[in-house]
């Protein structure tokens, strides 16, 4: 009888929550919400329950197969159920050029194509033909959104969304987007950093540092950063006539000794003040393959100008050259001669007529550079340098990742100046560790290093309390991935916690495809480099990670490994 009784009040539940149910006509089928989609009475209340329900648990995203680290600004989910994206991910995962213009328009280019969003505004314009879409362009806190929708119509890639996962996936149609362009000029697109003069020292590769890093923050931000400080506060024995390399650029850049700007410390007073502090932290540096046109042409496009070099018997503006046409302020040296002098490119064009250069010529195309004689050089200090030209696009190096001065609290490190050899055991993979003391109680967010060349996969591990290299046996690993290019990485972490006062310790596992000495490290390499301090510096090697040396004393250098976190009190 009890049996029964509970059979029918089973049912009778169950028959009530169907007729209110029914009485709502709330039905949400998971093809509804996989597609964006939701019918119902009461919309609102069920897109904000999914929604929530979605945003509470990680978004994961990937894009033509490669998965999107997204460990700071995250996507989220809206209550109409559109996906927004970060529009820092853009340039990085969707190849085109995206920037912000005056504050509250995204652009996007790709291709011939150039798409334009303004904030809060329902059109999209694409290449000057207007198209409606549902969510405009959006700012949330102090990072900018844009729809998957708009992504999908806007650059011709198909998304879809897994509700059961928590995944977006983005590709392209047969796998890539759409080609470079054929020409490509910032002083067309409000990208075109201003025309300094380096005058008589011998300073160009500060001035092509610096003026490649302003580019990179255009058009949202037009700064003037000091040559004259570069120059002077580096932490490199030698003096502006002299004349440096893109290495004592990156070390002074990513050790936040600068950039600092030009109104703080005028170029050409021979004086720099000290303690002046960076006004933007550099935090990836990428150097691109020698000749890898393509490569410097995306660079140039998706982040900024690309430093680069070439061999010139041409000191100033009022110089003359076999190589260089003044009438078409076009130049190439083809001989054996190695590069002398630094300049930015700043675009291109395949069709640049191979009849403007004093050189006969296989073909048209040319780099358009931006060089650091005045505006009295070229054309405002522009000018054209032919893809066959022997030196141009042999070093190139673009500044993939400069932040405000807020994103960290800490630097943990001990290589001022940075990458000057290498260290190995014969063989594409080496293990490396610094070990640090805590200021206080802290959170462990990134950790930067250099790769060495292309296609670098790394392994990073925390051991959270060192005691000696057996400590070291005792790790625990935090991210994994692969670096397409060469140059200096800050790569981001799920936080950890490191107690005040505690010595810890990162390890990084590195293979280098063809390397022999795959570890960046700092040493007495020549006499710009010879006063380098091995006493600031806990740095351990080990060939597999079981046995290690101590770097100071087996090797006389610095780990080039750097360490960034946040207060906890």
């Amino acid at each position: 009888m009890r049996l029964k009784r509970n059979k029918f009040f089973i049912i009778a539940v169950l028959a009530l929550m169907v007729c209110i149910f029914l009485e709502m006509q709330d039905f949400v089928y998971s093809s509804d919400i996989q597609s964006g989609y939701v019918t119902s009475k009461h919309p609102e209340l069920w897109g904000s329950i999914i929604a929530d329900s979605v945003n509470q648990k990680t978004i994961y995203l990937t894009v033509n197969g490669n998965k999107v680290d997204l460990l700071r600004e995250k996507p989220y989910m809206d209550k109409d159920l559109n996906l927004m994206l970060p529009i820092s991910v853009i340039k990085e995962y969707f190849n085109c050029g995206s920037y912000i213009m005056d504050n509250n328009i995204f652009v996007m280019e790709q291709g011939e194509k150039v798409i334009k969003m303004k904030l809060g505004d329902r059109n999209m314009d694409i290449n000057g033909t207007k198209e409606t879409i549902s969510v405009p362009f959006t700012q949330k806190g102090k990072e900018y959104y844009v729809s998957a929708e708009a992504l999908e119509r806007a650059l011709g890639c198909q998304y879809t969304w897994d509700m059961t996962t928590n995944k977006a996936t983005f590709f392209y149609v047969g796998g890539e987007a759409q080609k470079l362009p054929y020409q490509y000029d910032y002083r067309k697109v409000m990208r075109k950093p201003s025309t300094k003069d380096q005058g008589k020292w011998g300073t160009c590769w500060a001035f092509a540092s610096l003026t490649a890093l302003e580019s990179s923050l255009l058009p949202e931000e037009r700064l003037d950063f000091s040559e004259d400080h570069m120059t002077f506060k580096n932490s490199f024995s030698s003096s502006r006539n002299d004349g440096g390399t893109y290495n004592m650029a990156m070390a002074y850049l990513t050790s936040w000794q600068g950039p600092v700007l030009e109104k703080d410390d005028p170029y050409g007073d021979g004086f720099s003040p000290d303690g002046l502090k960076a006004v933007k932290h550099v935090q990836e540096i990428q150097v691109i393959k020698e000749k890898d046109f393509d490569k410097i042409k995306e660079m140039v496009l998706k982040y900024g100008g690309v430093q680069s070099s070439l061999y010139t018997l041409l000191n100033g503006a009022d110089t003359q050259s076999e190589y260089y046409n003044e009438k078409t302020n076009a130049y190439c040296y083809i001989g054996t001669e190695k590069a002398n002098h630094d300049v930015v490119i700043i675009g291109w064009d395949d069709n640049y007529p191979k009849g403007n250069f004093n050189v006969n010529l296989e073909a048209d195309g040319a780099f358009i550079c931006q060089n650091s004689w005045g505006k009295d050089f070229g054309e405002d200090g522009i000018f054209y340098v032919s893809y066959y030209d022997t030196n141009i696009g042999i070093h190139n190096v673009v500044y993939t990742k400069v932040e405000n001065i807020d994103n960290y609290d800490n630097i943990y490190q001990s290589d001022l100046c940075g990458w000057s050899g290498q260290v190995g055991y014969g063989k594409n993979t080496a293990y490396f560790a610094n070990v640090y003391q805590t200021k206080g109680k802290e959170s462990l967010q990134a950790v930067g290093f250099y790769a060495t060349d292309k296609d670098t996969e790394y392994e990073i591990f925390l051991v959270s309390d060192f005691k000696d290299t057996i400590s070291l046996l005792n790790r625990k690993e935090l991210k994994k991935g692969k670096l397409e290019n060469a140059g200096y990485y800050t790569i981001p972490l799920e936080e950890q916690v490191l107690e005040k006062g505690k010595k810890f310790a990162i390890v990084v596992k590195i293979t280098t495809p063809n390397a022999k000495k795959p570890i960046a490290i700092e040493y007495a390499a020549d006499s710009a480099t010879k006063d380098v301090d091995l006493s600031d510096g806990e740095g351990y090697i080990s060939q597999h990670g079981t046995e290690w040396e101590r770097a100071e004393i087996t090797q006389s250098c610095n780990i080039c490994l750097k360490v960034y976190t946040k207060k906890l009190e």
